[in-house]
């Protein structure tokens, strides 16, 4: 909608042409109306009815027809929510003043201009016509047109104040609303948005004055490229100057240089003269040695062959005694076979004559049996046999059942010894590990360092100590050792729990330190060491509040103190202490990890050792890792010892515990495999007493049916006839055998005899065979040391004759050729130029030849290429620079101009600012003056004070009957008349700073008493008529005091039907 209009003459002339102002209103079926037609005068009017007679209504169709949605009338949450119950549409009529100057196209509607709003159960639309009641126009860019013109702004207060806005206005406490009401009525809401724009327009020609600033940078960066350039060719001038110089000196230079190789030549030829006597004295001595060694070789040859001759006959012997030995081991080895061989065949043979008897003693005992027994006896027996078969079946199936029963208990037995064999084996590994753990404990009573990595650490500090010159800066560790607790040992085990390794690591400042600590570590076997890399140079880290977890509970970082900060920057950097929350027990730590979503939190450790922690949506809780040590932190370790050897005393208790209970249990096992044992036996005789009967059984069987006719007689002599030539050959195996036995014993006697002849020799022949070895030896080392005389002698004789000599004669050949070669440069040099302008150069610097060639080339390279790079003159390169510094000057001038303006574009901008504050002021102060002016009919003052930092606008009040004359700053402190009343003044002091042609009002006076609102009543009369506007007023209540005039009207609503 439109904003209203801000003028400066509170009185307005009577005399007005009333365009805008509203001629009649009808409604059809809206809300509680069936038809409603309402005429008013075009200054004052009253409408006043009981509660229900729908007054209301007026105003809130006044709204809809004049295109405000149904929401913002606070009435209905939808348009055809208006509609009357049972009727199917709803109709708003609504004649509007078109006349005098201010009309609105009089041309095209007249002086009457007819809006309608018609709202059906789908749609609703709006339609102007002219004063004939043809329609002119339905789109909404019309009717916002119209509005527009006339000024008409039904969602402000000061043109419509509904029945709900009047109750909010009231009451609203809310100085925020207040002052957008005034900010919007005011226009200052417009004047401030537009600065805003011009602002925004300011800023972008900004911007473009910047790009076109950017656009000659590089412009000017060429013109400091030509500058460059310029300076450039300055030095090339420079550089072939230095060329000349450096080519003279060149010249000399080979001069000087052939000098100073004449010099050390000369000194080379005498060094190596002075070295021909030391040459020739040490061959002479090598020849003298030469001689004594060669001497005492054959002094040494001829012991040697004396020697010789007197072993030869003993190793002789020797080897013919360890050859006849050899033959008589052999022999007895092979005698003692066929000993075996004898043996064995004897045994046979009377295997088999055994078998043989045998077979013929059941060939007569089958016959007699055959002859003599009877059918019945056999059958009797047969049967006595099954009787027995029977008995030893059930007899064996209860023994194997016995067994089996008698194996589970074993099994059992042997599963209960197996556990308790490893319950034992773990609490033995318990108690060692507690052991170790009290000896460490005590170690670290004697040195704390021990309490992280044990002996290893203290030897790889005595190495560190030792190779201190090796690192860039000393390593600092272990941490733990850096490191201790603030209050106490209470949070030693969660701590410990949380920093883990890190409390044995050390800290070096690069990586170079690593690879040497790494090498110390290896010397003495400290494996995986764990290094950190940290610059020392950095001061303590400063912790921001806002990033550590925000909770009452402690974290590692706040329970430990260390006096280097390099030592907590690595336990905040690596190991994230300043993250992690300590807590006392379980419970505690899962509610402050999962349930209390604390910000920054890293994980929570808890005293009997958890840890917990949060990745996104997954909970991770683990339990205490019962491996770790704990107590290294702590300040005393006497009670870790005495908790630790109560825990071993226990432990050691139950171990023995455990060894009784094995001791019952391998008792009772070894019951009860005796008596499976003896079970065992007892079915295997069983099992075999079974197997006889039944074999019995079956050779009764076999027996009843062999043929009775069956003759024996044959076979039986042929077994004896066997026999006896079986007997004959075991007499001869046997002479045979006792032969061979005597031969054995020959053969044996004969090897004792050569081993003890080959032991007599050995030990006789010792001595001699001792001193011929060494004499060998001896001869062996001599000649060896001969022949490395001799090579030695004929080495210094090369170096004589190849090397001394040979060098000397070269030295003198090449300071001949120095000489000539200074002769020829002498003269090449005077050419190029005198020797006195070297002098006068500054002379020879010692510069070489070489290094003056390469310089020189150098320069001359540079000289080529720069020449190359700048093909121009340097005076063309001036003049071109003059031109581009003119053209560059004049475009930044250009710019620079635009700047000022723009900068003075923005000083006006900051003036206007200026002044629009100074226009918040001055109708800040309109506003109080006006608004205490119409209180002042009632006695009483007040105050508006408006903050347009904070956007806030409050209205204090100072009642007359108050004693204490203090002032009330919230009109809800007021009576419900008094605050009517008061905001009734701040409403019309707005309406006096606007402009609209009607405005309205539903129960302004709905909390006043009776002279409240009289006095309100007259003023609003008063008021409006002085103003000019058109007005309408609603309310339920009497206003008979009001008299009806030429500009007053009063209309009474018909009562609600009951």
């Amino acid at each position: 909608m439109a904003d209203s209009r801000v003028f400066s003459d509170s009185v307005r002339s009577s005399q007005r042409s009333g365009a805008g102002t509203i001629k009649r209103i009808r409604l059809e079926n809206f809300m509680c109306h069936s038809l409603l037609q309402i005429d008013l005068c075009e200054w004052v009017n009253f409408i006043t009815g009981q509660n229900g007679s729908g007054k209301s209504a007026i105003l809130t169709a006044l709204c809809v027809v004049f295109g405000c949605r149904a929401k913002d009338t606070q009435r209905a949450s939808k348009l055809k929510d208006f509609i009357k119950t049972g009727s199917s549409y709803a109709l708003v009529h609504v004649e509007i003043k078109n006349q005098g100057e201010d009309a609105f196209k009089p041309e095209t509607y007249g002086d009457v201009i007819i809006l309608e709003r018609r709202i059906s159960e789908s749609t609703s639309f709006t339609i102007l016509k002219d004063h004939q009641g043809k329609k002119v126009a339905s789109r909404k860019e019309d009717l916002r047109e119209l509005v527009e013109h006339f000024n008409i702004d039904v969602e402000n207060p000061c043109v419509i104040m509904s029945q709900d806005k009047s109750r909010e206005f009231l009451h609203s406490g809310n100085d925020k609303d207040k002052f957008k009401f005034f900010f919007k009525a005011t226009l200052l809401q417009q004047v401030n948005d537009l600065l805003v724009s011009i602002h925004e327009e300011l800023d972008s020609a900004s911007a473009i004055v910047d790009e076109l600033e950017n656009s000659i940078r590089p412009v000017e960066k060429k013109l400091i490229e030509l500058q460059e350039k310029i300076r450039n060719m300055e030095q090339v001038e420079e550089m072939s100057l230095e060329v000349q110089q450096l080519r003279k000196k060149l010249a000399w230079s080979w001069v000087y240089d052939v000098d100073k190789q004449m010099q050390g030549q000369s000194m080379t030829v005498e060094k190596l003269k002075d070295r021909i006597p030391a040459c020739q004295a040490k061959i002479d001595s090598i020849m003298n040695e030469i001689e004594k060694l060669k001497d005492r070789f054959s002094k040494k040859k001829a012991q040697v062959a004396c020697l010789l001759e007197r072993t030869s006959e003993v190793r002789r012997r020797k080897d013919e005694l360890l050859q006849f030995s050899s033959m008589a081991k052999k022999q007895k080895f092979e005698l003692k076979e066929e000993h075996k061989r004898l043996l064995k065949y004897i045994q046979k043979l009377e295997d088999g004559k055994r078998m043989r008897e045998q077979e013929v003693h059941d060939i007569e005992e089958q016959h007699v049996r055959n002859t003599q027994a009877e059918e019945s006896k056999i059958e009797e027996k047969l049967k006595d046999l099954g009787h027995a078969i029977d008995a030893a079946e059930l007899t064996l199936s209860r023994l194997m059942e016995e067994e089996a029963t008698l194996s589970e208990y074993v099994s059992m037995g042997s599963s209960e010894l197996e556990a308790i064999n490893h319950e034992i084996n773990d609490r033995e590994k318990r108690f060692n590990e507690i052991v170790s753990q009290i000896r460490e404990l005590r170690g670290s009573q004697i040195n704390r360092v021990t309490a992280f990595g044990g002996e290893r650490v203290r030897s790889l500090l005595q190495v560190i100590e030792n190779r201190q010159r090796s690192f860039t800066r000393p390593p600092i560790g272990p941490i733990g050792a850096h490191v201790t607790l603030v209050n106490g040992d209470t949070w030693a085990p969660a701590v410990e729990q949380a920093l883990g390794n890190l409390l044995n690591a050390f800290v070096v400042t690069n990586h170079k330190d690593v690879l040497t600590l790494r090498k110390c570590a290896k010397d003495i076997n400290y494996h995986n060491l764990q290094i950190a890399i940290y610059d020392f140079s950095k001061p303590r880290l400063n912790l921001p509040h806002h990033m550590l977890p925000q909770t009452q509970h402690p974290t590692t970082f706040k329970v430990l103190y260390s006096d280097n900060p390099t030592v907590l920057n690595v336990l905040v950097d690596l190991g994230h202490a300043e993250r992690q929350v300590l807590v006392k027990d379980y419970d505690t730590g899962k509610a402050v990890a999962f349930e209390q979503r604390i910000p920054n939190l890293k994980e929570v450790y808890t005293l009997d050792g958890y840890k917990m922690f949060r990745r996104g949506s997954v909970q991770t809780i683990l339990p205490p890792n019962k491996k770790s040590r704990i107590g290294r932190l702590s300040g005393s370790f006497d009670h870790h010892i005495q908790d630790f050897e109560k825990d071993a005393s226990i432990i050691k208790e139950e171990t023995q515990l455990c060894r009784k209970r094995k001791k019952e249990i391998e008792e009772k096992l070894k019951d009860f495999q005796s008596n499976i044992h003896t079970v065992k036996r007892r079915r295997a005789a069983a099992d075999r007493d079974l197997m006889a009967k039944k074999d019995e059984r079956q050779e009764v069987m076999n027996s009843r049916d062999a043929e009775a006719n069956l003759s024996s007689t044959a076979t039986v002599d042929e077994l004896v006839e066997e026999i006896s030539k079986d007997e004959e050959e075991i007499q001869q195996n046997k002479f045979s055998l006792e032969k061979l036995e005597v031969r054995m014993d020959e053969a044996e006697a004969k090897a004792k005899e050569l081993q003890i002849s080959f032991e007599n020799l050995c030990e006789s022949a010792k001595e001699d065979i001792a001193a011929f070895q060494n004499a060998e030896k001896e001869l062996t080392d001599i000649e060896e040391e001969l022949k490395s005389m001799e090579m030695k002698k004929e080495h210094y004789e090369d170096v004589m004759q190849n090397k001394v000599l040979h060098d000397i004669k070269e030295a003198e050949v090449r300071y001949q050729e120095l000489q000539n070669n200074r002769k020829e440069s002498c003269r090449k040099a005077s050419i190029i130029c005198p020797e006195s302008e070297i002098e006068a150069l500054g002379g020879w610097d010692g510069s070489n030849p070489e290094q003056l060639s390469a310089r020189l080339n150098r320069l001359n390279q540079r000289l080529q290429r720069e020449s190359q790079q700048y093909s121009e003159s340097i005076d063309d390169l001036r003049m071109l620079y003059k031109e581009k510094e003119c053209k560059i000057l004049r475009k930044q001038q250009t710019y620079k101009a635009f700047r000022e303006k723009l900068i003075a574009c923005q000083k006006a901008l900051e003036l206007r600012w200026n002044k629009f504050k100074r226009n918040e002021t001055l109708l800040r102060r309109q506003l109080t003056w006006q608004f205490n002016s119409h209180l002042g009919k009632k006695g009483i003052s007040g105050h508006i004070k408006i903050s347009y930092e904070e956007r806030t606008l409050s209205v204090e009040v100072k009642m007359p009957q108050d004693a204490s004359s203090s002032t009330v700053r919230d009109t809800r402190g007021l009576s419900g008349g008094e605050r009517s009343f008061s905001t009734l003044c701040f409403a019309l002091a707005l309406h006096e700073m606007t402009e609209a042609p009607f405005r309205a009002m539903d129960e302004f006076d709905v909390f006043m008493d009776a002279v409240s609102r009289k006095i309100s009543l007259e003023t609003l009369i008063d008021f409006a008529l002085a103003q000019g506007s058109q007005w309408i007023f609603i309310t339920p209540h009497d206003i008979s005091m009001v008299k009806q005039g030429e500009r007053v009207k009063k209309q009474q609503m018909a009562a609600p039907r009951s």
